[in-house]
């Protein structure tokens, strides 16, 4: 970077910076996401595609009957799409570094927080309009919210959050790959991730190791909490303390993500 854009940079406040800069990288990832509909409308429509086979094909194999495992299901298929932020924030990462783009943002008068910033806060924009269709779809299928409203935006407001703290994760992850083809085939395996959670199915039948797998998996108290908060379920009995504490779980997991990989993804496209 030259001596004229560092003092150009060093005149401006730190938080005007980051506020404006910020906003500018918002508005070319958002631009970026209208400009490719094909990987909107597959982020989109693949979680509907799941409800449909999980919700008629799944539910009749369980002990659950339909409907009520359809009321299981939908939160789970909400806090999976979340995580989806782990595969999506990877990808963009990684295409923009291997393909020059980070490299022209860092000799630009930038805030060094603000370019990962902004597309974190793009991708949890369009993961929010997003949830949309599969909520509706949710409905037409029998899922319905019994808590109050307040639970309820509660729920919301922890999906978001967990989409947020998983977006920084693949962030980072994107960084640090080597490769856009590496980030792709790592972004896939991430899909194991729900399935290893009570997010599709309860955890009370797996053996012991297993379930201890997955009630320490952040997903699986994310989606505890999003359950009870909705009235979709109780708190299951003998869990593991994430689980047992669902909301205070799904709040340290999503702040103690945030709060870890933010400042090393910051750091990484800083670095180069």
């Amino acid at each position: 970077m030259s001596t004229a854009l560092v003092q150009e940079q060093g005149t401006r406040p730190v938080s005007s910076a980051l506020l404006h800069d910020g906003t500018a990288v918002l508005g070319r990832h958002l631009l970026r996401i209208r400009h490719a509909p094909a990987i909107t409308v597959m982020t989109q429509t693949m979680p509907i595609v799941f409800l449909l086979f999980f919700g008629y094909v799944f539910g009749s194999a369980l002990a659950m009957p339909g409907a009520e495992y359809r009321s299981h299901l939908v939160p789970g298929l909400l806090v999976a799409t979340a995580a989806g932020g782990l595969m999506t924030g990877m990808f963009q990462a990684a295409q923009d570094s291997h393909r020059g783009v980070m490299d022209r943002f860092r000799t630009m008068p930038v805030s060094r927080s603000a370019v990962p910033l902004g597309q974190a806060l793009a991708d949890l924009v369009a993961s929010a309009v997003g949830t949309i269709p599969l909520l509706l779809v949710g409905l037409a299928m029998g899922w319905r919210i019994e808590g109050t409203a307040a639970e309820a935006l509660g729920a919301f407001g922890l999906l978001l959050l967990f989409r947020f703290a998983t977006t920084w994760v693949g962030i980072l992850l994107g960084l640090a790959s080597k490769s856009e083809e590496a980030a792709g085939q790592l972004g896939s395996a991430t899909f194991m991730l729900p399935l290893l959670s009570n997010a599709y199915i309860p955890t009370d039948d797996m053996p012991d190791w297993l379930r201890t797998i997955a009630e320490w998996n952040p997903i699986s108290a994310v989606t505890t909490a999003v359950r009870v908060l909705f009235g979709n379920a109780p708190v299951p009995a003998d869990a593991a303390w994430p689980v047992a504490h669902p909301v205070a779980g799904a709040l340290l997991w999503s702040l103690g993500l945030i709060a870890l990989f933010a400042p090393l993804a910051v750091r990484r496209y800083t670095r180069g």
